[in-house]
């Protein structure tokens, strides 16, 4: 417990550039925080602190060590929160940024809303790739692997693309047999709101046969305009199953070049790693893990 004290000393003190300041923030005098970060010091074997008559300033090793005092003291405040508060209900503003695929989360949402109604959900639908930190998002769900080092994430299920079309358009215009075909026919593609980008139609490969760019029909940068789009008859365009599940059960598309299609994409829910769980965060996440996919799993 003296390491601890002796840590928030030392972190205090490394904020406010004085072991006075520091003292009066804990309710201690100041030669409590010297005394206290010299036996530190001493234990570590480094010097912390510059020290003059007027200022203290952190040492080069001083430096590293306050990152790493910081996470410390995250971390016990962040346990001392969630014990604090486990056993009380789940309330507040939960604050969520989500991929605009509507047909997937909001069954999901609806039913969280009714089983947490003291949960307040302010909800940003956006394909753009957001600053959890810095926009102040307490969770966000979105594709593929993380790349923030600030962020924990776990996975919310799996999905696949596929490639499918209306069966006017087909009867019109013939099947694809081979990817290849796909040179003479319409193709509704996605890009990336990031970007710009056309997001890839993931074809394999076929031995002997060159690769070709796909023809464009029509650009857009939300799935769900590419589906009204194929189910109208107007082309083939590449589109997550969980999007187009009851539109192939009805009849309105059809999947073409299975066999060609090779993909899983991940959908996987990021918090912050400084943020402890508070108790409706923890249920937020929980809750999408085990019901995002319940009734899309392949």
């Amino acid at each position: 417990m003296d390491s601890l004290n002796s840590i928030a000393f030392f972190v205090q003190a490394a904020v406010t550039r004085s072991f006075s300041e520091a003292g009066r923030n804990l309710g201690v005098s100041s030669s409590t925080v010297g005394k206290s970060i010299s036996r530190l010091e001493e234990r570590l074997g480094v010097s912390l602190f510059h020290r003059s008559t007027r200022t203290i300033r952190l040492t080069t090793e001083g430096e590293l060590f306050l990152e790493r005092c910081r996470r410390i003291l995250n971390e016990v405040e962040a346990a001392e929160l969630e014990l604090s508060e486990i056993k009380q209900l789940p309330k507040g503003r939960l604050r969520i940024s989500l991929p605009l695929v509507g047909m997937l989360v909001m069954p999901a949402l609806i039913t969280f809303m009714r089983q947490y109604p003291a949960i307040e959900l302010d909800i940003d639908f956006t394909d753009r790739l957001v600053d959890v930190i810095e926009e102040g998002f307490d969770v966000v769900i979105r594709t593929g692997e993380p790349t923030d080092s600030r962020l924990i994430s776990r996975p919310a299920g799996n999905y696949q693309l596929q490639l499918v079309a209306s069966p006017d358009y087909l009867e019109k215009y013939g099947v694809p047999k081979i990817p290849g075909e796909l040179s003479h026919h319409m193709c509704l593609q996605h890009k990336f709101p990031s970007t710009g980008k056309l997001e890839p139609w993931p074809l394999k490969p076929v031995a002997g046969i060159p690769e070709q760019p796909l023809p464009v029909s029509m650009v857009c940068n939300t799935s769900t305009a590419l589906m009204d789009v194929a189910v109208a008859g107007l082309g083939i365009a590449c589109l997550p199953n969980f999007m187009t599940r009851e539109a192939i059960m009805r009849g309105e598309l059809i999947p073409v070049l299975e066999e060609y299609i090779e993909h899983q994409g991940t959908f996987r829910i990021l918090w912050p790693s400084s943020k402890y769980l508070s108790p409706k965060l923890r249920v937020f996440i929980d809750f999408m893990i085990t019901t995002l996919f319940s009734e899309n799993r392949t």
